[in-house]
């Protein structure tokens, strides 16, 4: 058996393992404060929890425009290399957000995946410039550095602002969705 078959099917066994993980994910960070605060009848959480995962399972395809061009110059690496840093990432994921997911841990299944691409990315083209007997400059032709950089900003911005906003107009809004 061919082994880029053996890889691909173990790719797909870890994406079915993955996407049940990172939908269960998604769903408990939409439910934990929102339940928690009794902000709504759980009927009425549960809907639009399920209306959110299905959302964002549908239109989620820009995660594999960051893994296509995004960390990564695929082009500086074999298929065969290429198919190492997608398993790393596949395996890490699972155990990463299952892990999580078992102690209860808050995660981000974005944010997870982004690092994990980088640092697969970035393990993998420091053992290709070690071989190469280049400089660890040499990294730069891997990695697509303004593009990585752009992203982690994105993410580091956005807990900043999430972490900084006042939440004292929560507590004077109305109870809407109480009377549902």
């Amino acid at each position: 058996m061919n082994i880029y078959l053996v890889f691909i099917i173990i790719l797909f066994i870890l994406a079915i393992s993955d996407l049940v993980a990172g939908v269960s994910n998604d769903a408990v960070n939409f439910l934990n404060s929102s339940i928690g605060s009794k902000a709504a009848p759980v009927k009425v959480i549960l809907a639009i929890a399920a209306l959110g995962v299905f959302t964002g399972t549908t239109f989620s395809g820009g995660m594999m425009e960051i893994a296509r061009s995004g960390i990564f110059k695929p082009g500086e690496f074999y298929f065969s290399e290429i198919m190492i840093i997608f398993l790393a990432v596949m395996i890490t994921d699972v155990l990463l957000l299952d892990s999580f997911n078992t102690f209860g841990l808050p995660t981000s299944t974005t944010v997870s995946l982004v690092f994990e691409l980088l640092g697969a990315a970035v393990a993998l083209s420091v053992i290709k410039v070690i071989q190469a007997g280049d400089t660890v400059a040499g990294i730069e032709n891997y990695i697509n550095s303004g593009k990585a950089l752009a992203i982690i900003s994105g993410i580091l911005i956005s807990v900043a602002i999430a972490f900084s906003g006042n939440d004292s107009s929560v507590h004077n809004t109305p109870d809407l969705f109480v009377q549902l």
